[in-house]
């Protein structure tokens, strides 16, 4: 009778490794999973960050200019496919699909977003990388820091990657790229299902324009040649001084650059305060040489339904006199007054072009993406609610 041959021994001096290794992939994995779903959450957010990383790299490499141009318009299928991969990847590690393919896949997408935050940190070009959307704000030195961080751990799960037990879970894998995939295309087409922005329904806009609490500051003075520190400004003689540092730095406004305003005399240029009075219903248009023409007319109807109600609508622009008016009369919005904003603001208020958003007394009532304009009827009601 033959005997079963002993299962071979794992020496004991790689074991603490193969749990280190472990805890790497679990690390990674999560990291790359959390990171993924959030951007996807908002891949507009993302082809935006793509958008000023190419214009950058279109300025600061003058013989690759029309190459780094060429990418933008293709920055929102990026932010959808390098968002979902994100996602996919981590689960592929977590689940051991193709363990060795995985690994070798995540490190060279992490390359990528290495070099991205070096290039934001060191020449200070691209301030917010947007790592973690909205959701979580790091500066350029710390995103290149926890890349750099990721880079060493997934370098180390290749030095292990034989040891990496396959499993058949591609069906797992093949479910989360259907779904990751879906999610980022719902996100286009309707809005981010979880809007992290400081314009999302029920912020107020003039709170969000004030500090959390007063804001405290330190001061870094020089006196007899040391350096101190002072929770006041020095009143008597003998300091020098340094730098002033925001001690209580998350209680900055959320929002700091939006204003209102329309071509005229300087008492009656501002729109800003006017905006948080009474009902407003904003028809965004960033610009019309990329708006879908073929929602205007429900549009339209929105504002013609609004006549005589409590709510005003208004368009809400960054682009020139001339185009924003031959935009209200080739689409029959003449009726409409038009106001100007800042272009940057007014990406971050809509991801959609056109779009609606609703203020009530300077507080935001609903936002739509103009596959799900409303009726005057909704909106009439929302108001009164």
């Amino acid at each position: 009778m033959q005997t079963a041959a002993p299962a071979p021994k794992i020496k004991t001096g790689t074991q603490p490794m193969l749990i280190a290794a472990q805890i790497a992939r679990v690390v990674v994995g999560v990291v790359f999973i959390f990171s993924g779903l959030i951007k996807l959450n908002d891949p507009v957010g993302t082809q935006i960050k793509f958008e000023e990383y190419f214009e950058v790299f279109a300025q600061d490499l003058p013989l690759l200019h029309d190459f780094f141009m060429g990418l933008v318009p293709f920055t929102l299928a990026m932010s959808v496919l390098f968002c979902a991969a994100e996602v996919i990847l981590g689960v592929a590690l977590l689940a051991g699909y193709k363990p060795k393919v995985t690994v070798w896949l995540l490190f060279f997408l992490i390359a990528f977003f290495t070099f991205l935050t070096f290039y934001s940190a060191y020449f200070n070009r691209v301030t917010d990388c947007g790592c973690f959307g909205d959701a979580i704000k790091l500066k350029p030195w710390h995103s290149f820091y926890k890349d750099v961080v990721l880079s060493v751990l997934i370098l180390f799960i290749i030095g292990h990657r034989n040891r990496l037990k396959a499993r058949p879970t591609g069906w797992l894998v093949g479910l989360t790229t259907a779904l990751t995939l879906g999610l980022g295309v719902y996100a286009v087409m309707f809005l981010p299902p979880i809007d992290m922005l400081p314009y999302a329904v029920g912020k107020s806009i003039p709170a969000g324009m004030q500090p959390s609490e007063p804001l405290r500051y330190e001061y870094i003075m020089e006196k007899d040649g040391k350096q101190v520190k002072l929770d006041k400004y020095p009143t008597e003689p003998g300091y020098a001084f340094k730098e002033m540092v925001l001690v209580n730095e998350g209680a900055r406004p959320k929002i700091t650059d939006y204003r209102i305003w329309t071509d005229g005399s300087e008492l009656e240029s501002d729109f800003t305060q006017e905006s948080f009075k009474g009902n407003k219903l904003f028809i965004i248009v960033k610009n019309t040489k990329d708006i879908d023409a073929g929602s205007i007319p429900a549009i339209r109807s929105l504002a013609e339904g609004l006549k005589g109600s409590t709510v005003s609508p208004y368009i809400l622009t960054s682009t020139s006199d001339a185009e924003i008016q031959a935009f209200r009369k080739e689409f029959q919005l003449e009726n409409v007054p038009y106001y100007k904003a800042d272009a940057t603001v007014l990406k971050t208020i809509m991801r959609s072009n056109p779009g609606t958003w609703l203020l009530s007394n300077g507080v935001v009532r609903g936002k739509w993406h103009y596959n799900k304009t409303p009726d005057a009827e909704e909106v009439k009601k929302i108001v009164n609610e």
